[in-house]
Parts: C-alpha cells; sequence; structure tokens
C-alpha cells in the first residue's frame, strides 16, 4: 500500500511539473512585443513591389552623419528609451540609466537582467540607409531615421548578436530564432517604404521568400 501511495505521488508531482513546463512556456516571452508592430505580411508584400531596385553605393558613408541617442524626454535618450519600452521591471537611476530589469532578445531567444548585454540594433542598419538612399537626406531626416521610435526600426537585442549582425541586410543575415523572420522582415519592409528607400537585387529576392512563408 505504500508503495502505491509513493507512486501515486510520484505520479502527482510529475504531472504538476509538466503543467508548470507548460504554463512557462505559454508565459514566455512573445518576439513580436518589443517592436511597435509592423505591417501584415500582405502589406508588406504590396510595399515591397513599390520599392526601386538599384545597387548600393556606400561612397561618402560615416556614422556620424546619423545624430543618434538623442534626448527623448528628460534626462532620457533614444537607448534609454527602448530599454525601458521592451524590458520588463525595469529600474531607472535619476539619470534614466537603467539599473536592473530583464529583456527578451527575439533574434536570439536569450533572457539578459544587464542592460550592459543589450544594443539598440537599428533594424534597417545605419550604413544599409544610406546606401540605399539616406546619402541624399538631409541632417534632420537621418536623425529621425536613427531615432525612430514610431516605426518598428529600434529593438533590444543581444549585444554581440547585434554586432554579428553589423549592416547586413535580409539576404545576408537573418535572426537565429526562425518564428521571428516573418516580424523582421515586414518591419524591415515597412521601415524602407517609409523612408523611400531603395533594395538591390538579392534583398528583394530574400525579402520576397521570406515573405511568401508568412
Amino acid at each position: 500500500m505504500r508503495r502505491f501511495y509513493a507512486r501515486r505521488r510520484v505520479s502527482i508531482l510529475a504531472a504538476l511539473s509538466g503543467l508548470i513546463a507548460s504554463v512557462a512556456l505559454f508565459n514566455a516571452p512573445t518576439a513580436s512585443a518589443a517592436l511597435p508592430t509592423p505591417v501584415s505580411a500582405s502589406t508588406a508584400r504590396s510595399y515591397l513591389a513599390t520599392l526601386t531596385v538599384a545597387t548600393e553605393d556606400r561612397t561618402g558613408y560615416n556614422r556620424d552623419l546619423f545624430n543618434h541617442w538623442i534626448t527623448i524626454s528628460g534626462t532620457c535618450n533614444t537607448r534609454e528609451t527602448v530599454l525601458k519600452r521592451d524590458g520588463t521591471n525595469v529600474v531607472t537611476s535619476s539619470a534614466c540609466a537603467a539599473t536592473s530589469g530583464s529583456w527578451f532578445s527575439p533574434y536570439d531567444g536569450a533572457t539578459w537582467t544587464a542592460a550592459s548585454d543589450l544594443d539598440i540594433d537599428h533594424l534597417v542598419p545605419l550604413a544599409e540607409a544610406w546606401d540605399s538612399g539616406a546619402d541624399s537626406w538631409s541632417s534632420a531626416t537621418r536623425q529621425a531615421f536613427a531615432n525612430d521610435l514610431t516605426r518598428p526600426q529600434l529593438i533590444a537585442v543581444t549585444d554581440n548578436v547585434n554586432q554579428s549582425k553589423s549592416d547586413q541586410d535580409p539576404a545576408e543575415w537573418m535572426p537565429s530564432v526562425t518564428s521571428y523572420r516573418c516580424t523582421y522582415v515586414r518591419a524591415w519592409v515597412q521601415v524602407k517604404y517609409y523612408y523611400d528607400l531603395s533594395v538591390d537585387s538579392a534583398e528583394k529576392s530574400a525579402l520576397t521568400s521570406y515573405l511568401a512563408n508568412c
């Protein structure tokens, strides 16, 4: 009889463990939670069809031509604003620096508790924008692009993943979390469309392929 109850307790504990794991999985952070929601896949496909296809030209590019991390509110700059937006239970100092919190990086599925482990990614990189038409923009437009909190352009992600991405477009780099790729390409196309940026032929081919599976 004791063995019966012992086995029953083990069975109940196993069931509870499975239930807890299921709840944890259900409540896991969703990859699309951080960015402003991109346009739908069908809208992105329509936008992509209108984008100019052109060869990229990086002549004259300098990151300093894009004035980024400007003051957004009070003592908070763009980076600090995105860290607060994208994190959970974020605590900041009087200077708006994040002193604690939790951040989920949708590119690689990692969770971090130190702001120093995160970069703010320009989803369409500054150099990519320059190659695609930003070389003709005014300084004010380049600043707006580099600090755009309205479009799905800025997101907190694992720092070394962002550094690995660098200035590559979707023909060259995509998030390792495959379930996030649809969100990523929808955002990419929306940003390029809004700012009237061109795409190169390989980039358009890759975007077309990914969007077909969204």
